[in-house]
Formats: C-alpha cells, sequence, structure tokens
C-alpha cells in the first residue's frame, strides 16, 4: 500500500458536531432521507447532512494544493474524483491550475447540479460501486473523500478494484475509528454510512483487496 497522508484531518477538525443530538433525533427517519442524497441531504435541515452545502471560496484551497502537490499535477494532467458532490475541490483544484483536466460523478442529481458556474470539468452521474467506463490508468490521480465508507463490503470490493485499476496515483479518504469513544461518536453522526471498521481492519481491507494507492481517515474524536 502506500502513504497515510493528512490532507483533508485539519479541515475536518474545524468544524464542531453535537454527536447525541443527532442521535436521537429520529435517525432513522434522517437516515432513510440522507440516503436519497439529494436536496434535502446537501441543503435541507443540518439533521439531514450537510444542512447547507454552499461554496466557499478558499475552503477546499488547502486540500487541493495538497493533491496538486503530493501527486505532481500539471497542465495536462487528468484527475477523476470518485463521489464528487459539488465538484467544489475540483473547482479549487481549477483555480490553481486551470490546465488540469477534471472528471466527476457523483449519485447525486442536485449535488451534481449545484456545481460552481464557473467550473470547466467534466461532471456525470454514477455510482461508486459500477465498472468504471475507462481503461487501464487513464488517470494520472483518482481521487475519493468521503464516499467509499457509504458503500457495502461487496460494492467496496469493485469499487476499490476500479479506483485501483484506472488511476496511476490514488488517494482515498473515509471515515473511521480507533477506540470505543470514536466508535460510538461516528455511529452518533453517521447517516449515509454502511461500512464501520477501525483504522487495522480498513488497511487490511485494503490489502485484500490489492489496492497500492494512497490513504486518509478522518475520526469523530
Amino acid at each position: 500500500m502506500g502513504r497515510l497522508l493528512n490532507i483533508v484531518t485539519p479541515l475536518h477538525k474545524q468544524t464542531k458536531r453535537d454527536y447525541l443530538a443527532r442521535m436521537v433525533d429520529d435517525k432513522v427517519h434522517c437516515m432513510l432521507k440522507a440516503k436519497e442524497y439529494e436536496s434535502d441531504y446537501w441543503d435541507g435541515d443540518r439533521r439531514y447532512g450537510y444542512g447547507g452545502y454552499k461554496y466557499m471560496a478558499g475552503r477546499w484551497k488547502s486540500v487541493a494544493q495538497a493533491l496538486i502537490d503530493t501527486y505532481g499535477l500539471k497542465a495536462g494532467s487528468r484527475v477523476l474524483d470518485v463521489g464528487c458532490g459539488k465538484a467544489f475541490l475540483l473547482h479549487e483544484m481549477q483555480q490553481i491550475e486551470p490546465g488540469l483536466e477534471l472528471v466527476g460523478f457523483d449519485i447525486s442529481r442536485h449535488g451534481l447540479a449545484s456545481k460552481h458556474p464557473d467550473f470547466k470539468g467534466s461532471l456525470f452521474r454514477y455510482r461508486a460501486q459500477d465498472r468504471y467506463p475507462w481503461g487501464d490508468k487513464s488517470f494520472d490521480l483518482v481521487i475519493s473523500l468521503g464516499c467509499l465508507h457509504n458503500l457495502k463490503m461487496y460494492e467496496l470490493q469493485t469499487a476499490v478494484g476500479e479506483i485501483e485499476r484506472i488511476g496511476k496515483n490514488k488517494y482515498i479518504m473515509l471515515e473511521s475509528f480507533r477506540n470505543e469513544l470514536e466508535q460510538f461518536n461516528l455511529q452518533c453522526w453517521a447517516l449515509t454510512a454502511e461500512a464501520f471498521f477501525d483504522t487495522a481492519s480498513w488497511i487490511w481491507l485494503y490489502n485484500h483487496f490489492g489496492y497500492t494507492g494512497d490513504y486518509e481517515f478522518i475520526y469523530f474524536e
């Protein structure tokens, strides 16, 4: 496997969360609504997801810059974002290096329709767990942030395998836990996650699936 990175964690830690409040807020109903991945999830009440996922200039700049620097991306480099949502990260990458060839897909119609109006890349609706419509090593970098933990085990094997297949470089970030407190907080907070594994189990799965790319975990401390 590749490197354990620290790219998204600083941004993740900037948000405060009331774990118990979410757990006792008719959570089954909220989970079902969130798993539609449409307007309520992105821009509805906070109990259903993000509570208003608006573009904030520069919010994803540090992540975009770190990806460009870490992987030596330059004009002409091809980047795919698996589960891109509103593609704000791709837009920030475009702001830094306009010559990048940027592609993203997501299951959410609302997310894709809410892209930044100046984004010039290619976005389309697709599922992360299906075979991807590109040949081997088609992209200089394939990324997936906060998406794959929403898949079931048998879906994970396909998604991780496809990311491995089409990317020259790969980076996956997802939710995990290292102890019982973080496990409890994650289970309180998560609305859409299907795969709840500790860090050691995720690493075992990556190795089992033949993943050789880089990775990062975010924790709910």
